[in-house]
This record gives C-alpha cells, structure tokens and sequence, in this order.
C-alpha cells in the first residue's frame, strides 16, 4: 500500500499535494496569461477571455472594456482568448474577410505581424519577470547563509581524489563560473554528472586548475524520491564556522534573481541536450501528478520554499511555451516569423496542420510525462497489489 501512502502525504491529507500544487501553479498560470493580457490591452486587440483553468466556469465578471474574467473547474492551466481566435490556443477563427468581427480593428489577426509577436511572447517574458520578482525578493527579505567553498575533506578513491583535491582547498572557479559559495559548487557538481570540469581552486595562496569528472550517484532525498546527481567525493565538517548569513541590497539582489533565473534556463538547456544525447535518463522528466507530489514535499519546509518552486516552475513554463511547436507560444512565434520574412502568412490549411501536429507532440509529452509520475508513484505496484 505504499502507493497510498505516497499520495496521503503531508498533513496526512490528500488535499496536502492538491492545494500547495494549485496555489503555485495558479500564480504561475495567472502572470504568463496577464503577460499575454497586458500587451494585447496596449496594441489595441479586444480581449473576450481572461480564464484560470479549462472547463465549465464556476464564476466570473465583465470589466469596463468587456473582458470576461473568470475561474473554471479544471485548474490545469488557463488562456486568455482574444478576438478573431477560434480557441483557447489562438488558432484563427475561418474568415470571409467580410464580417463585423473580420473587420474590427481590436481582431488579433488583423494587428501587424510584430505587434502579434509582442502579444505572443509577453507570457513566456512574464513567467520569467516573475521568478526574478519573486528570487529577487527571497534575497533582500530573506537573505541567505553562505558556507565558505572550502574542501574538509577528500573521500578515499573518489573522484575528487583522482583528480588531486586535498583538503583545504578552497574551490574558485568551475568552468569558467565563479564560486562563492559551498552550495555554488554543490549545485554545479550535482547537475554535470559525467562531465569533464574544468576546476580551478587556491592552495597555499596559489591557483591551481584541476580536471574532474563527477560520478553519477543515485540519492533519496527525505521525502523519497530517487534522483541522478553528480558527485566529487568532496566534504564539509558539519562543525565549520567558515558560514556567514548575508542579506543584499535590492540592486544586488535583482542582479542573483536574474543570475539564478538564467542557471534555471542553461541547467535545462543542459539537460535537454544530454536526454537528446541519449546521456540523461528520461524518467526524470515529470507532469502534472510529480508537480503536485513535490508542492507537497516544498510546504512542509516552508512558505519561502514553496515561493521559490514557483518560481523554477515559472521559468520551466515560460522555457517550455517557447518551443518552436505549434499551439504553444514558440509555434505562433514560428509562423509569424516565417510572414515577417516573406511579407506573407503560411497558408490557413498549413497552419492547420501545423496545429495539429503541434497538438499530437504536447499529448505525447504529456503522455509521456504522466507515464513517468505513474512509475514514479509505484501506481502499478498498488494496482499489481491489489490484483494478485
């Protein structure tokens, strides 16, 4: 019955997953489509939709410029549907040219090519404004405790003493990235596993630059879960007093939010990469249920940790809806694209299909994805249990 347990989780309570997951995963939603919102208001276009989640409404409003803003029983996500669209993913409705709504000057398709970018790419721009609003105010607010990059300890025939490490080194720099901070090297080390690093560290007050290749672990965090990281064999004494608790400025604190957004992206990028490669283990990639698992884990450590999920989970989204697949934002931007080059727009029944393709890849992701959270959850196990 573990399955049962998994799913019970924080609180003892289902609704331990399900809550945390929908308040993170609404700010996330809301602020992508109010990126949408806001440039579409100011390049003219009528607004008809503002919706959090899919599905039948369960209440609503009509604001001074007829927008109908409203929240729906399916809280997977959310659109905004703007004049002239024929669905939540902004497929152009069939035109004659001759209608009332063809012709209006607030129709989407009827604004120029880069004010349609404009609106496009507003949400994914937004999700990533977000998670530098929100990292950035976990710096000033919060602030952080530093643990000084010093190496305590080698463990014997690891990968760090292969490489030459001793103990009271201090790391300085991993290819090319500047270290501060124990964490700094931690973070580095665990997303390269199998990866040559370029390591330049100080000893006896001279630099020296060695050549390491963290070894692929698997660890169970607390809550259970199973993940592949890289490790150097390198240790801290648990007693060392080179900590120091720092709080920024704001000015530096935007310039970490922004750093920590953009290692958020490369880390994905990198990772991206290594699965195509075949050199990643895909059961990593997670949907809708392993969201919802780690929103649970995330609040029972704290408010300020399940902000700051929302803000990697912001980032993801924003990342993941510029992809260049049609019915997500990257697709749209793609076939404008293309008419800004050619001074013409892809043909309806090209786009179409482009829809449809487009369509038929986000279901096998999603497909996918769930498969992996089901694994991951042992349903099958539950479900074999229960059977035999």
């Amino acid at each position: 019955m573990e399955f049962v347990s998994e799913i019970s989780g924080w609180g003892g309570s289902f609704f331990g997953y399900v809550i945390p997951f929908l308040f993170v995963l609404t700010i996330v939603v809301f602020f992508h489509e109010l990126g949408h919102f806001a440039v579409a208001r100011w390049a003219g276009v009528t607004v008809e939709t503002f919706s959090i989640g899919f599905g039948r409404e369960i209440f609503g409003w009509i604001d001074a410029k007829g927008t109908r803003w409203k929240v729906s029983w399916i809280p997977l996500g959310g659109y905004v549907k703007f004049l002239g669209d024929d669905n939540a993913a902004s497929m152009p409705s069939r035109r004659d040219g001759t209608s009332e709504k063809d012709l209006a000057p607030g129709n989407f398709h009827n604004k120029n090519v880069w004010q349609r970018m404009a609106v496009v790419a507003a949400g994914p721009v937004a999700n990533f404004i977000l998670a530098i609003v929100i990292l950035t105010s976990l710096f000033v607010v919060l602030g952080e405790t530093v643990a000084e990059p010093m190496v305590d300890e080698v463990r014997a025939e690891s990968a760090a003493e292969r490489a030459g490490f001793q103990a009271g080194d201090r790391v300085l720099e991993i290819d090319g990235t500047y270290i501060d901070s124990f964490g700094d090297m931690q973070r580095l080390v665990m997303s390269s596993a199998g990866q040559n690093l370029s390591i330049v560290v100080e000893r006896d007050g001279a630099a020296l630059t060695l050549s390491a290749t963290p070894e692929t672990q698997e660890i169970t965090d607390r809550f259970g879960n199973v993940h592949q990281i890289g490790l150097l064999g390198i240790g801290r004494n648990a007693d060392s007093q080179a900590v120091r608790h720092v709080r920024y400025d704001p000015l530096t604190a935007l310039g970490m939010g922004v750093g920590e957004t953009w290692f958020i992206i490369s880390q994905t990028f990198s990772y991206l990469g290594s699965m195509i490669a075949g050199q990643a283990d895909t059961t990593q990639l997670g949907g809708p249920l392993r969201i919802a698992q780690v929103s649970g884990q995330v609040a029972t450590i704290g408010f300020s940790a399940l902000i700051h999920l929302a803000a990697v989970l912001s980032v993801s989204i924003g990342l993941i809806n510029l992809f260049p697949v049609p019915m997500l934002d990257g697709g749209h931007l793609l076939f404008y694209s293309y008419e800004a080059a050619r001074g013409k727009p892809l043909g309806e029944e090209v786009q179409e299909y482009g829809f449809r393709i487009g369509l038929a890849l986000v279901m096998m992701l999603m497909i996918f994805a769930t498969w992996n959270d089901l694994v991951h959850l042992r349903v099958f196990e539950f479900l074999s249990t229960l059977l035999s």
